[in-house]
């Protein structure tokens, strides 16, 4: 039987498009006008025979009658609808709306996927700027350079009696500080112009393991089956450019393979479908830390319509080591991020594992459900400091119940989040609140 919520429209603008009477039409398909009328309004459901026969007098595909707008359309315009008030009573239409006007859905749908791009610009060029040494150094050095000329050249404008010597002297310095300024400015435009995308911009060995990982979407089956070497996949990773981030992946995928032997990926789907995503009793049934739970569920890989899992990882200083984002949750790409995170709250209680439901902020919010534990890195001596680290696993709300109450809203980082009333802000936002 065919689906109801639009068949009824396309039927309605598809006759009209080739100008047929709604009489008409229904003396060539063999039914009342009445009725045909009833399906039009999506009164009547159709299906069969009388499906084809319309299709054929209408000159299309039958499915072109009773298919929807496309999956990926319809979710684009629930999110750009989500958390907007006014297009609240709308929703139920969407799918109308989309069916009758798919220009003009396909239009919204691009808009609201180009405003989410150029926010994660906006908050990846903020990152960029207020951490990236090189960005700071080279603007100081320009600074300084444009104050230094400025300055012999004021002194030059303002004194009349200058004796030659000392005349020549300054004249020397405006041209050596010239120079300085003019290898300094074209450091700073080739390293701009080098960076090319600002999204994709690789600045440290971390992010180059990200950006390869993310190329294989965080998954390396040949690895876990033994068809290859940890030494052979670095080898041949061109995301991996550095010497230091290929001894950063080294050291990763020695800890991903030590977890993928304690958790083989078939037992652990199998555990997953028995126990849920649940970090604490996956620990106890494989007899393991719960961080490496995280670890592990963070790389396996979604099913059919399933959103991925994201994971953090920080040491004791809060400074990010290893981030895969999930869809909808930003993450800077430097260190600042969000105080209120419970990958934060758990470095203040080491080996206490928190749950926690988190709200994002901004246009589009989503909700998750976040796992976090801080545990030592290394087994540290009796004399020897103890180094903490913390992991964060985030489930979308879409794979995991979230517990009663509000979530805790939480933001990227202070000076990108619009939320102006939170305790833990420590700077201004660029933001106005609510955008």
């Amino acid at each position: 039987m065919a689906k109801p919520a639009l068949t009824g429209n396309r039927i309605r603008e598809r006759r009209a498009v080739l100008g047929l009477k709604q009489a008409d039409l229904a003396r060539k398909v063999g039914v009342s006008p009445s009725y045909l009328n009833l399906i039009e309004h999506n009164k009547r459901r159709i299906g069969g025979k009388l499906l084809v026969d319309l299709a054929r007098e209408l000159e299309v595909d039958a499915s072109a009658l009773t298919e929807g707008a496309e999956a990926a359309l319809l979710a684009s315009l629930r999110d750009a609808a989500m958390g907007q008030t006014e297009a609240a009573p709308e929703l139920p239409r969407i799918e109308e709306f989309a069916g009758r006007f798919p220009g003009w859905a396909g239009l919204i749908a691009w808009q609201h996927r180009h405003i989410a791009a150029l926010e994660r610009t906006v908050a990846t060029l903020t990152d960029r700027l207020t951490h990236d040494p090189f960005l700071s150094e080279s603007l100081h050095e320009v600074l300084s350079a444009v104050t230094a000329i400025r300055s012999t050249a004021t002194i030059l404008n303002d004194t009349k009696d200058i004796e030659p010597e000392w005349r020549e002297r300054f004249h020397r310095n405006i041209h050596d500080d010239s120079l300085r300024l003019a290898e300094s400015s074209q450091a700073l435009v080739t390293y701009l112009d080098s960076s090319g995308d600002a999204e994709t911009t690789l600045a440290s060995p971390e992010e180059e393991l990200e950006s390869w990982m993310e190329s294989r979407g965080y998954h390396l089956p040949e690895l876990e089956a033994g068809e290859t070497t940890a030494e052979a996949l670095i080898a041949g990773a061109g995301e991996l450019t550095s010497s230091h981030a290929r001894t950063v992946a080294g050291y990763y995928l020695a800890r991903y393979m030590q977890d993928a032997r304690r958790m083989p990926m078939d037992a652990l789907r199998d555990a997953v479908g028995e126990h849920g995503l649940d970090p604490a009793a996956l620990a106890q049934g494989f007899g393991v830390d719960m961080a490496a739970v995280m670890r592990r569920l963070s790389v396996l890989p979604a099913g059919e319509g399933e959103e991925r899992l994201g994971l953090v990882v920080c040491d004791s200083s809060g400074t990010l080591s290893f981030r895969k984002p999930p869809e909808g949750f930003p993450l800077p790409r430097f260190g600042a991020a969000c105080p209120l995170w419970p990958l934060y709250q758990a470095l203040s209680r080491p080996m206490a594992p928190i749950r926690s439901a988190i709200r994002t902020t901004g246009r589009n919010p989503r909700r998750f459900l976040a796992f976090a534990i801080s545990q030592p890195a290394y087994q540290a001596g009796f004399d020897s400091p103890q180094v903490f680290e913390a992991t964060m696993l985030l489930v979308p709300e879409s794979r995991a119940p979230l517990p009663a109450g509000d979530p805790l809203p939480v933001g990227a980082s202070c000076r990108i989040c619009a939320r102006r009333r939170c305790a833990a802000r420590r700077e201004p936002s660029i933001l106005a609140e609510g955008s």
